[in-house]
């Protein structure tokens, strides 16, 4: 993840991460599995495309609406999960997770 130091406030207080990472597409089309009759991605599954935390995924479409589609991302159900957990050995679910994954 890079992160860069702000200057100017003398803080030093670290920037927000970008996703700056050129990923491979055949990395991307592993993770894209099929839920609701939609080709979608778990959250974490991107987190760690990007390198970066799930929450910061999150953290980002919550804090930008502007820049994406009222529709992008939703929350999975918990049949829905565990039916992809049943399915998919490779999908990154955590089991310790509190929050139930969601998908864009």
């Amino acid at each position: 993840m890079d992160r860069k130091l702000k200057k100017g406030n003398g803080n030093n207080e670290l920037a927000i991460p970008t996703f700056n990472r050129i990923v491979p597409s055949i990395e991307v089309q592993k993770r894209i599995v099929c839920i609701r009759g939609l080709s979608v991605i778990i959250d974490a599954d991107i987190a760690e495309l990007y390198g970066v935390e799930t929450k910061r995924v999150n953290e980002a479409v919550r804090n930008n609406p502007d820049k994406f589609p009222p529709d992008y991302m939703f929350e999975l159900t918990s049949s829905e999960l565990e039916d992809l957990r049943s399915k998919i050995s490779t999908a990154n679910l955590s089991s310790k997770s509190r929050a139930l994954p969601k998908v864009t």
